[in-house]
């Protein structure tokens, strides 16, 4: 062989090793991130999953990428995009915004790890068989914010003692609504307060029940957890404003937004828990062993600025509990 086809041969030949090398490589893992919320209304949530993932070791779009997916609060949309993520064969199925996600996830697959994050009871729920040993496919964090409503009716009726009627927007297409309207009646019942129930799951459902709110002359408002009612946060919250409505909700973003009153989890944390868990998979854990996460801390935010523009006194003892007080 002549020196400049040797030359030439070898030339090749380093050329066409990072090619085989980057051809052996394994390839990079895909989370499927399925939620009932929207992205514009998800973003601070989605920076605090990503923390989550990078405490495990994975950053986006270096070693591991995420497929999104999101249904806007339309329920509806939620199996087909499941699907669509199972069939894409993802390395683990994170979901969001409450029940409706992961109730889709786990029909979708049996053998997909599932982390999940919703607002009831996984085990009622048929997610997982125990909160210590989850079995199966499927672990996560439940907030427990669709069973906290008797403690918001408790504090509305604080924030407005002596009010005639409260109303109650309820989502009855949400898996927790009977539960949910169950214990808010028990607990109306029990302090003797008198409540009118508005349902809405629609964006034409929720116009017909500001109206139905507004006819029955409602004095406050109590806005039950689901992920419907925090895409449509800002509509909810402008009605409540326009009718001069003392409202409860259940997360911080609410109160920041111009909500009266919130009271729930740290969502915020809860999605970094989501990533956390996510990124355990990744490296090997098997969800049936990953005991379900719960909240330890509630936060009570009160917003005084629109408390002053409805004419609404806080109590010393209301402002005491607080953890938060927007000015």
């Amino acid at each position: 062989m002549k020196r400049r086809e040797f030359i030439t041969l070898l030339g090749g030949a380093v050329v066409a090793w990072p090619l085989a090398a980057r051809a052996q490589q394994p390839a990079m893992p895909v989370i499927g991130f399925l939620s009932a919320r929207s992205p514009e209304d998800s973003a601070h949530l989605v920076v605090a999953f990503r923390r989550g993932l990078a405490e495990g070791g994975f950053i986006e779009g270096q070693n591991v990428t995420v497929e999104f997916r999101w249904a806007r609060g339309q329920y509806d949309l939620l199996p087909e995009m499941a699907a669509d993520l199972v069939a894409r064969r993802v390395s683990v199925l994170t979901t969001a915004g409450g029940d409706p996600a992961a109730l889709a996830a786990k029909r979708a697959t049996s053998t997909i790890p599932i982390v999940f994050g919703l607002g009831g009871d996984p085990v009622s729920a048929g997610l997982v068989e125990s909160f210590n040993r989850p079995g199966g496919n499927a672990t996560g964090v439940t907030l427990l914010t669709t069973l906290m409503e008797p403690k918001r009716l408790g504090l509305l009726r604080e924030l407005v003692p002596g009010v005639p009627l409260v109303g109650v927007l309820l989502n009855p297409r949400f898996p927790t609504a009977p539960r949910q309207l169950q214990e808010i009646e028990e607990a109306a019942r029990t302090i003797d307060q008198r409540i009118v129930i508005a349902n809405a799951s629609t964006d034409a459902e929720l116009d017909d029940a500001f109206a139905a709110l507004t006819r029955e002359r409602v004095a406050a408002l109590l806005v039950t957890a689901n992920s419907y009612f925090d895409v449509r946060r800002d509509r909810i919250i402008g009605f409540a404003q326009q009718q001069r409505l003392p409202a409860v909700y259940q997360f911080r973003e609410y109160a920041v937004a111009g909500g009266l009153l919130s009271y729930g989890v740290d969502i915020v944390d809860a999605y970094r828990q989501y990533g956390v868990y996510t990124a355990r998979i990744l490296k090997g854990a098997n969800p049936a062993d990953l005991p379900i996460l719960q909240p330890t801390k509630f936060e009570l935010v009160i917003n005084l600025k629109t408390a002053k523009a409805l004419s609404v006194k806080i109590s010393d003892n209301l402002l005491s509990l607080a953890d938060e007080v927007i000015e």
